[in-house]
């Protein structure tokens, strides 16, 4: 048996979506028994120039969410990204992990060969399915989790790879 398009999206970006839910988990337990103001660490960064936690979170979704629903040939749901707490996060994931799930297998397989085209930036970019999934969308969700997690772990919330990992 072969890998589908399906099951190298669709049940990967939950998977790590569901570590990502349990690491806010755990940052959101470290803050209350350091007595620390959970905005801070939702405002954490690793250097100036890069995005604070929360965008990370978003950003990872974004993927998720937006390369299931591109090699689906779905609408991609917009977020409005106005997440302020860790509840707003975990209901963010939960929206995200909603949508996904949604989406059957017989979507997306068969899609290595779609078009898909999107703006990143200033740029306008172009992929056939596979591509897309390989190249820009499973390797963007991980830094994005990764660069959350980092940020975390900066911050003296103890993690370690399982959480990161999540259930396997």
């Amino acid at each position: 048996m072969s890998m589908t398009m399906y099951d190298a999206s669709v049940p990967c970006f939950a998977r790590i979506l569901r570590a990502l839910d349990g690491v806010l988990t755990k940052a959101e337990n470290h803050a209350a028994a350091k007595k620390i103001d959970p905005a801070v660490l939702l405002a954490s960064r690793l250097f100036p120039d890069m995005f604070a936690f929360t965008r990370q979170v978003q950003i990872a979704t974004d993927h998720a969410k937006g390369a299931t629903a591109r090699l689906a040939g779905l609408e991609v749901p917009k977020f409005e990204d106005n997440e302020q707490s860790f509840a707003d996060l975990h209901a963010r994931i939960a929206k995200t992990l909603a949508f996904i799930e949604s989406v059957s297998a017989e979507q997306i397989n068969g899609s290595e060969t779609r078009d898909i085209s999107l703006k990143a930036g200033p740029r306008e970019l172009s992929f056939k399915g596979l591509g897309y999934l390989t190249g820009y969308a499973i390797p963007n969700l991980h830094f994005h989790t990764v660069t959350a997690y980092a940020i975390l772990r900066h911050n003296g919330v103890e993690l370690g790879k399982a959480d990161f990992l999540g259930a396997i």
